[in-house]
């Protein structure tokens, strides 16, 4: 899974097309993303004992990652990743349209 927590994702297919937001998690078993303020569901809740009453909350309900394209900082696109590995050894994800380093 290339895309990872705390990357600015764009949304490619749904009723949030088009919007752009940050990734709060990420779930590579079921291919999915959580993104701040996209595809949020209303949850309701009973009320309980001890907590506060219940009422309608809302929620970010997991997205595919197939729904989603990161966007590059530096050429402000929607891209896809690739992947080289430096000297040290060490692993780079990088822009396939820019070819920068992410």
């Amino acid at each position: 899974m290339k895309i990872k927590k705390g990357d600015t994702i764009l949304v490619i297919a749904g009723r949030d097309r088009g919007k752009t937001g940050k990734v709060t998690s990420v779930n590579p078993t079921q291919q999915t993303v959580k993104v701040s303020g996209i595809n949020i569901s209303k949850k309701h809740l009973r009320p309980k004992r001890g907590a506060a009453g219940g009422g309608i909350t809302e929620v970010a309900v997991p997205l595919s990652i197939s729904k989603v394209m990161f966007m590059c900082s530096h050429c402000n696109k929607p891209v896809r990743l690739g992947s080289k590995t430096t000297t040290a050894g060490n692993k780079e994800r990088i822009c396939r349209v820019c070819k920068s380093t992410v």
